[in-house]
């Protein structure tokens, strides 16, 4: 039989050839579907993250009066010691020293124009004399850029009230008022002016948060993933923790504050608005995320390395922790950045703990009252003087850096300890 002869080519029929026509179609639109979602997708981030930075650059700019002070005639003494010790500050305050800056403004920019010097201005030029006691030998004038209130800094941006306005244009006209980059927003902590306040307070409470939370939820989630999924014995007790587990990774986060505000606070009530407090509240959000996830890569290790190592002589806990756990830590790992990246971002459990309260001197350990940035900018962004929506950016863009380091380190970490097999 000759099968070349008998095959028969299989005939397109019109129905057939629209058929045909119609998946095609259907696979383009698909096609074309989904290269919208991701240019709408770049396109809303793009938008985000554009109008973010735009805001945050004059949050990290204000509005500084140039007053010139010749402090061998301002009356101020003191000597390296005293000028270095912790209560210099205050040894200046009490000579005058705010005094002496309004004096020296008042020749430099007229009484109008001092009246609108910051009322803590003179902290500058304090700082700068503690960081330079040599400084009050100076003969020769020493020019200081110095904060204008928040009138000043609406007028020249052009709102405010007329006066305002007329007045800012009129010392700019003559060198003495300008727009500069305050570096200084990352070193100060919160204050009642726009053209004082600074974010460090709030990042170092994130970082002190963090470590607790960290320090708390990574091991003893990755310890509960290794015991459920490794030595715990299959019945109900083990099917309801699991479901338990499940329930508690999609609970709302203002629930474990609530847990937080009736344990933690009940059990430490002088540690309110305190770190500790706040990463333990977190630690507990973040717990269920890191068990599941180390519960999946825990089974993505192939039985063949665990029958491997049994071969060859290794006891169960060997096998666990010297064979799967390396193994299974950069998907751990990777559980632990999305628990920890919905921990930074979190306001909700922390408000109900007290973290929202005004903190004007950044923590110095666990235990001191702080607050976090997702918190500072809430309080921020409800301030009713114009001059927090810039500085309210400009925290925002200090957040995204903060978490897109943190998660920079812990990716770096998934890829040393990944391994291939």
């Amino acid at each position: 039989m000759n099968n070349t002869a008998d095959f028969k080519r299989p005939t397109r029929t019109p129905e057939f050839e629209k058929r045909l026509a119609k998946r095609y179609r259907a696979e383009r639109t698909f096609k074309l579907m989904g290269q919208g979602a991701i240019v709408f997708s770049v396109a809303v981030l793009i938008f985000l993250l554009g109008n973010m930075l735009v805001n945050g650059i004059g949050g990290f700019q204000r509005a500084e009066l140039a007053v010139p002070i010749t402090f061998a005639e301002s009356g101020l003494t003191g000597d390296e010691v005293s000028l270095t010790a912790p209560s210099a500050v205050q040894t200046l305050e009490m000579q005058g020293m705010a005094e002496v800056v309004q004096l020296f403004a008042e020749k430099a920019l007229g009484e109008r124009g001092a009246d609108q010097l910051s009322d803590q201005a003179w902290r500058d030029v304090a700082a700068a004399l503690t960081a330079d006691p040599a400084l009050l030998e100076k003969t020769e004038p020493m020019i200081f850029n110095l904060p204008a209130s928040s009138d000043l800094a609406s007028g020249l941006a052009g709102e405010g009230s007329p006066e305002m306005r007329a007045l800012a244009k009129d010392l700019v006209s003559q060198g003495k008022l300008a727009e500069n980059w305050d570096w200084a927003f990352l070193s100060r902590s919160d204050a009642t002016s726009p053209q004082a306040v600074g974010i460090w307070g709030a990042l170092k409470g994130s970082i002190f948060t963090m470590l607790v939370t960290l320090a708390l939820a990574f091991p003893v989630g990755i310890l509960a993933a290794l015991y459920l999924e490794e030595y715990a014995p299959k019945n109900r007790w083990t099917d309801l923790i699991e479901v338990s587990i499940n329930n508690l990774a999609a609970v709302p986060s203002i629930i474990f504050g609530l847990l937080g505000l009736a344990v933690f606070l009940a059990v430490f009530p002088n540690l309110r608005s305190a770190p500790l407090i706040g990463g333990m509240t977190l630690a507990l959000m973040t717990m269920p995320v890191i068990v599941i996830s180390g519960r999946n890569a825990i089974k993505a290790v192939p039985p063949s390395i665990r029958d491997g190592a049994l071969a060859v002589g290794a006891s169960p806990v060997q096998v666990v922790f010297h064979h799967v756990l390396p193994l299974a830590l950069p998907g751990m790992l990777t559980g632990t950045i999305i628990g920890m990246a919905r921990a930074l971002g979190e306001t909700a459990p922390l408000l109900l703990i007290g973290m929202r309260a005004f903190v004007a001197t950044p923590p110095t350990d666990l235990t001191s009252p702080a607050t976090v940035l997702p918190v500072q900018i809430f309080l921020w962004s409800d301030e009713i003087d114009r001059g927090f929506v810039e500085r309210t950016s400009a925290a925002i863009v200090v957040l995204l850096l903060f978490l897109l380091l943190m998660n920079s380190i812990a990716i770096y970490l998934r890829n040393k300890f990944e391994k291939t097999w």
